[in-house]
């Protein structure tokens, strides 16, 4: 919480810094554009670099845990096939509802331009792929030239592919490359964690040449950006009570009762993690046997955030309408597929790497620009508190749902 109150400062204080020196001297704010601006593009470049073998690493290890949950019992494996029905349900209300929200509350042509060209684009009028390139583009004849070009989309279906086949394999080779996949993500975390030590530096010198290119006009777009941002964490948190009550059948007054001190948990820490002994008392207020809470709730804090597919793919919709990109409908299945990958790679990461290591593989596959990750992460202090309410709402719905329709939790449980 601290670094990201840090990371939002500096955007501040960049943007302020700019805009001032634009207003007294534009020549001088145009001169100095070429001593600052580098400082921020040096910086989302060593962001950048990390996120191919982080996307490899996340993923493998991802489905390798996710399969290994799955085989502990009837309940874990019930607790998995709801976690990945619910973040699928969110990523596809996220697609429709996204686009409507920006047609509902448009931003200005005006500042629309302006954060635009702040961000370094312009309006994109590529044509889109037919089926049949859609499909040839799915299988890489060659892994490593897929990786070595930055071609996410085959990519990651071969990581998927071969992540799968890690886990029909004997139990020690699995554990082998299960091993050094992780250590290479630990390896690389290590290095995003030191790139983003350097985050207010870089965040400085990109506010300040958005300030410079862009001026106050600027600030409403990053402001606009946040509400619909936050208005699909609302979304989702809409969603998840209409879970509880439809699918799980939980009386909505029941289940909110149930889950205020969980709710106050979560907007004062934004940690799921820190919710988990709100969210077991919470699960047993609505009847759940605390034997099958221990699994599930562990299990749910590991691998499941209801609201990271919706929010995330929010995200690239809303940069790829700022830059004019058309999103054909397979074009979203994938970031889709791609996006419910990515949320159950990352989800025990910070927010802020998690942020760039879910977000770039989805923008990447849909063919959205990345660099403006780099200044809109900055931003994110604000949706993130709707991130963390939707998610502990899905992790206690999703427990109560499992639950219920396992008859017997198993006497060896997930540990947390």
């Amino acid at each position: 919480m601290k670094s990201a109150w840090i990371i939002l400062s500096a955007l501040v204080a960049g943007m302020l810094l700019g805009i001032g020196i634009e207003g007294v001297s534009p020549s001088a704010a145009q001169a100095s554009l070429p001593f600052v601006e580098p400082f921020g593009t040096l910086w989302l470049n060593a962001l950048k670099m990390t996120i191919i073998p982080l996307i490899v690493a996340l993923l493998i290890t991802g489905i390798t845990a996710t399969a290994d949950a799955a085989r502990a019992g009837a309940l874990a494996a019930r607790a998995v096939m709801t976690f990945l029905g619910a973040i699928f349900l969110s990523g596809l209300m996220s697609l429709i509802m996204t686009p409507l929200l920006i047609e509902l509350f448009p931003l200005s042509a005006e500042a629309a331009a302006a954060l635009r060209h702040g961000l370094g684009g312009t309006a994109q009028t590529a044509p889109s792929p037919t089926f049949g390139d859609f499909l040839l583009s799915l299988i890489p004849t060659n892994p490593i030239a897929a990786a070595a070009e930055t071609a996410v989309l085959p990519l990651i279906v071969f990581t998927t592919i071969f992540a799968f086949a890690i886990t029909r394999i004997g139990e020690a080779q699995r554990t082998l490359l299960s091993n050094l996949f992780k250590a290479l993500g630990d390896a690389m975390l290590v290095v995003i964690g030191w790139v983003l030590a350097l985050a207010p530096f870089g965040v400085f010198a990109l506010g300040y040449a958005l300030a410079v290119k862009a001026g106050v006009a600027a600030f409403g777009g990053l402001v606009h950006y946040v509400l619909i941002v936050s208005g699909i964490g609302v979304c989702c948190v809409v969603l998840g009570l209409l879970l509880a009550w439809l699918a799980v059948g939980v009386p909505l007054p029941r289940f909110v009762r149930a889950m205020v001190p969980t709710l106050a948990v979560a907007i004062s820490t934004q940690s799921s993690l820190a919710c988990l002994p709100a969210m077991l008392q919470a699960s047993a207020e609505l009847g759940v046997p605390p034997k099958k809470a221990d699994i599930v709730l562990p299990l749910a804090v590991a691998l499941f955030r209801f609201t990271s597919t919706a929010m995330n793919l929010a995200v690239v919709v809303y940069i790829a309408w700022l830059f004019g990109i058309g999103l054909t409908p397979w074009t979203m299945a994938v970031g889709l597929a791609v996006a419910m990958a990515a949320a159950l790679s990352s989800v025990s990461l910070p927010g802020s790497i998690s942020y760039v290591t879910s977000i770039a593989p989805i923008a990447v596959s849909m063919g959205v620009p990345v660099a403006p990750l780099g200044l809109l992460v900055a931003v994110e202090t604000f949706p993130d508190i709707f991130r963390t309410i939707g998610n502990v709402v899905g992790d206690v719905a999703a427990t109560k749902f499992a639950a219920d329709r396992v008859d017997d939790a198993p006497a060896e449980g997930v540990s947390p």
